[in-house]
C-alpha cells in the first residue's frame, strides 16, 4: 500500500506564500494523474490543481496565476507552490494519486492532509 505524506502547511498572512509537498512512500506505477485538493470547514473537498503523467497541468480558476503544481519524479514527490494567498484559501489540503496498477485495477490514494490557514 502506497502512502502519501503531505507537509508544508501552516499559518501565513494574506499575500504570503507556502509550498506544500507530497511524498509517496514508494514509486507509484501506472499513475494517470496526481493532484491537490482542499476542503474548508463545512464544504466539500474540491480539486485545486492536477498534473498528468505527461506533465500537463490544470488549475481551478480561483488559483490560476497564484498556485503552481510541479513534480520531482526521482523523489516521488509533487509540490504546490502557493503565492498571493488569500483568507479564502484556508483549508486542509490533500494530495491524491489516481491510476491503474499492473493488474489493471484502478487505485486512488489520499494523503492525511495538511492545514493551511491564511489570516487577513
Amino acid at each position: 500500500q502506497v502512502q502519501l505524506v503531505e507537509s508544508g502547511g501552516g499559518l501565513v498572512q494574506a499575500g504570503g506564500s507556502l509550498r506544500l509537498s507530497c511524498a509517496a512512500s514508494s514509486t507509484i506505477l501506472g499513475i494517470d494523474v496526481m493532484g491537490w485538493y482542499r476542503q474548508a470547514p463545512g464544504k466539500q473537498r474540491d480539486v485545486v490543481a492536477a498534473i498528468s503523467s505527461g506533465g500537463s497541468t490544470n488549475y481551478v480558476d480561483s488559483v490560476k496565476g497564484r498556485f503552481t503544481i510541479s513534480r520531482d519524479i526521482a523523489k516521488n514527490t509533487i509540490y504546490l507552490q502557493m503565492n498571493s494567498l488569500k483568507p479564502e484559501d484556508t483549508a486542509i489540503y490533500y494530495c491524491n494519486a489516481d491510476g491503474v496498477d499492473s493488474a489493471l485495477r484502478r487505485y486512488n490514494y489520499w494523503g492525511q492532509g495538511t492545514q493551511v490557514t491564511v489570516s487577513s
